[in-house]
């Protein structure tokens, strides 16, 4: 399970405060942090957010299955099962690489020049470690936007594999 965020996703005093929280608590506040939307976020342009959610299907079967992906407003997470001879560094790097240089272009052309680095150079993973995990990964991803209030259900959201949603499950990932 792979998070990553848009630079400007955390405000540099809000990074500050949540260090001095105790380490157990950090991941939880990080979370809840992004979810109040600090930032630009660019990812909640529909054009934006469906160039992450094509970028995301576009290597799914050749490098990695693509198992649950959701495009928030100024982050993203994804579920992946990587393919033997493929690194996830080399997958992240591929992902952010590519859409940074169309966003950059997208928001040019809409003559608000972006501010760089579009994304944050760190990502947060995680390796599941069974079954439960891997549904409560599943879980986390397709309800984010429900708890971070941007709808009420998870199909709600158009940039998610939800089952349901306009984005819709993952080719051939019907679970």
């Amino acid at each position: 399970m792979i998070t990553y965020r848009l630079n400007d996703a955390l405000p540099r005093e809000v990074i500050t405060s949540l260090r001095e929280i105790p380490e157990k608590k950090q991941r939880l506040e990080f979370e809840n942090a992004l979810d109040a939307g600090y930032g630009r976020c660019w990812l909640e342009r529909p054009e934006i957010a469906r160039l992450i959610v094509d970028n995301f299907r576009h290597f799914d079967s050749q490098r990695y299955e693509l198992i649950a992906y959701v495009v928030m407003p100024n982050h993203t997470h994804v579920l992946i099962r990587i393919f033997d001879g493929m690194t996830l560094s080399s997958i992240v790097h591929g992902w952010k690489s590519y859409t940074a240089k169309k966003i950059a272009s997208a928001l040019r052309a809409a003559g608000e020049p972006p501010a760089l680095p579009i994304w944050q150079p760190e990502y947060w993973d995680r390796y599941i470690r069974n079954e439960s995990h891997f549904n409560a990964a599943i879980s986390y991803i397709h309800n984010n936007p429900v708890k971070a209030g941007l709808v009420n259900h998870e199909s709600d959201w158009q940039w998610s594999s939800a089952p349901g949603s306009a984005g819709g499950p993952p080719a051939d990932n019907q679970r």
